[in-house]
């Protein structure tokens, strides 16, 4: 299982200046004009997790593997997005794979950079992008309604599906996005979200990129984005995108020197990564060998029999038991062997709920 977060946001507001900071290498053009992302950029980029270097202390492996996120640099969106303006509908569909959105927004002054809009107005330009993934969901359910009249008339159990998908057109119709619609939790609603991804339901964090001045006080620009994600049940963090990209390269130690000089204990897109993690309600399990200590993602509540799937689907077919270490117990007594010494190392069934940072090793029998 793994993350996927599109990043999103108009012409030049830094978003392939972020992408080159988050997958440390320079994959992603970064010039002074619109469109210059033609097709997405996709990359893997590790999760930033400390406790898999205290484990690798302990077992000394060949290897550490972190869990990983994969981000998709879209190409800027404008006006007329949703009806195929500045290649729309090739982006737009872009995001609709991707699990989560980051929206980039411009949070500085720099005449020598253009904005697409003229002006530096951060709220105009989020609405902007919130207006064209509204409309690209209202053109998608509009579709969906016209086949549902005609399934209705032939198909048992389609007319509750119909009213559904009718009640959210009005909801949209309102400017009101997906998330906001009072029946998430309905089958019908549930049914059409699996089938059709609304891109106006996907989790937002709002990255308002600044430049170096405005890293130790907010600006009005940030301010102004923090309300308006708060306001929407979404997140906005600070980040400078050029000050992330030129600590690509730089080594942990002084990078971290680096950001406390700058008033951080870490940096925007560590921040951005961590909270995608826990939005979309992920988490990780270890396991921790001489060959390597490797992190797991999956579900916060998943069983141990669904978490062993994540490394093959046989674990959970012939899954017999999960033994188990916190992660706590693991450092304490410094490794599995003595853990097992002082019975710390639990056995657990396929009804265990596994917990964010269990050291496990699963038997199985197929």
């Amino acid at each position: 299982m793994g993350l996927s977060i599109g990043i999103v946001g108009l012409p030049n507001v830094g978003k392939s200046t972020t992408f080159n900071a988050l997958t440390k290498a320079q994959n992603a053009e970064a010039a002074n004009y619109p469109f210059c992302t033609i097709e997405p950029n996709k990359a893997l980029v590790p999760v930033p997790d400390l406790r898999l270097n205290e484990l690798a202390k302990i077992v000394n492996p060949q290897r550490i593997q972190h869990s990983v996120v994969e981000f998709v640099d879209i190409a800027g969106l404008v006006r007329g997005a949703s009806k195929g303006e500045g290649l729309g509908n090739q982006f737009l569909a872009n995001i609709k794979e991707s699990d989560m959105i980051l929206h980039i927004v411009r949070c500085f002054e720099d005449s020598n950079i253009t904005h697409v809009e003229g002006k530096i107005d951060p709220i105009n330009d989020i609405e902007i992008i919130e207006l064209e993934l509204l409309f690209a969901d209202i053109t998608t359910l509009s579709k969906r309604i016209e086949k549902l009249q005609k399934e209705t008339k032939s198909q048992k159990g389609i007319s509750t599906q119909l009213a559904i998908a009718q009640e959210l057109l009005k909801h949209l119709e309102s400017n009101n996005p997906v998330r906001t619609f009072a029946k998430k939790d309905n089958d019908d609603f549930l049914i059409l979200n699996k089938e059709l991804r609304f891109l106006s339901n996907k989790e937002v964090i709002f990255g308002a990129n600044v430049d170096e001045n405005g890293l130790e006080t907010d600006n009005n620009h940030v301010n102004a984005v923090r309300d308006y994600a708060t306001k929407s049940g979404a997140i906005a963090i600070k980040l400078c995108a050029k000050i992330e990209e030129e600590m690509v390269g730089i080594d942990d130690e002084e990078r971290k020197e680096f950001l406390i000089s700058l008033g951080a204990n870490e940096s925007g897109l560590e921040q951005i990564i961590r909270e995608g993690f826990a939005r979309l309600g992920l988490i990780s399990y270890f396991t921790a060998g001489v060959k390597e200590v490797r992190a797991w993602t999956i579900k916060k509540g998943d069983n141990a029999p669904r978490a062993a799937s994540v490394i093959h689907k046989d674990f959970e077919k012939g899954f017999i038991r999960a033994e188990t270490i916190s992660y706590n117990d693991f450092i304490k007594y410094g490794g599995e062997a003595k853990a097992k010494e002082a019975g710390a190392v639990r056995i657990e069934g396929k009804d265990y709920i596994v917990q964010d940072g269990d050291i496990m090793h699963f038997r199985f029998n197929v």
